[in-house]
């Protein structure tokens, strides 16, 4: 290393990895791909996810279901809050990774705030007591499924993985989510904000490669409760998703023609959550 100050700096190259139980390993099998910006510029090598880092990261996120989800809403409700905070002082670097897109970036945050507000709420508006017949009490509540699996749309990369994951973490699932195989710099940005924000380890476990590779093992994979086929638009890759998701009765949220940047309504925390009912006697 050259002692001279006037002699030029050679810049620290950033190392692009996965998110992985809080971690960031580097894929297992070693193989990166190359990343280009909208002009076609090359940006970066991102690691090339395999099987093992797929049965790694549903590893990490089945770990994460119990802390998660006995956590109470309010605190998931900060934590989201917490990471829309962060995502607000990076906003210059998200905006330069999507293209210049600040709408998108603007979206993004907002989407954070808007599922974070519904955390201590979607139980009043999904659950409720039940008139029945006879002297007691039933009602219905709902519950995480657990481990989701979501293949994340291509375009817009950061707002449409922002829809899929926040809604299902927001309810007290914990996620393995592919990122968009043609720009995946957000995710890994936005990985670094989730390491940050006070999320436990697992609870969003995001890779970054070729969903054709990764999403049939996540399907087929019995530890995974649900998948979101958000992001698949292969027809054909997507009938074989849902072959391979039925094996264990995995939910499955197909994919359909979305407005990424309308108003989610619940219907995506509805998705993933589980109604269950108690019977109770009155007087006792």
């Amino acid at each position: 290393m050259s002692t001279d100050p006037s002699a030029a700096r050679v810049a620290v190259r950033k190392t692009y990895k996965l998110f992985i139980g809080g971690a960031f390993p580097r894929s297992e099998s070693g193989r990166t791909y190359p990343v280009h910006g909208a002009d076609g510029s090359f940006r970066a090598n991102a690691a090339l996810a395999s099987r093992k880092d797929a049965r790694d990261a549903v590893r990490a996120a089945r770990s994460a279901v119990g802390r998660w989800a006995g956590a109470t809403a309010y605190n998931r409700g900060q934590i989201l809050y917490r990471i829309a905070e962060l995502l607000e002082g990076r906003r210059s670097q998200f905006v330069d990774e999507v293209g210049g897109a600040e709408s998108e970036v603007d979206a993004a945050i907002d989407r954070w705030v808007w599922y974070a507000g519904w955390a201590d709420k979607i139980a009043q508006v999904h659950g409720g007591a039940n008139p029945v017949a006879g002297p007691y009490f039933n009602l219905s509540a709902p519950e995480p499924t657990g481990v989701v699996a979501i293949v994340a749309p291509t375009e817009p990369a950061l707002l449409g993985l922002v829809s899929v994951v926040a809604p299902a973490v927001v309810t007290g699932n914990t996620v393995v989510a592919v990122a968009s195989e043609d720009h995946p710099l957000p995710a890994i940005t936005l990985a670094e904000v989730l390491a940050t924000s006070d999320l436990p380890g697992g609870v969003v476990n995001l890779l970054t490669g070729r969903p054709a590779e990764i999403a049939p093992w996540l399907a087929s994979h019995q530890d995974v409760d649900a998948i979101d086929l958000a992001g698949v638009a292969d027809a054909g890759l997507a009938r074989d998703l849902e072959v391979a998701a039925a094996d264990n009765l995995k939910r499955v949220r197909r994919p359909v023609d979305r407005d990424w940047s309308a108003d989610p309504g619940v219907g995506p925390m509805l998705s993933f959550l589980e109604t269950k009912t108690v019977w109770h006697p009155k007087g006792i």
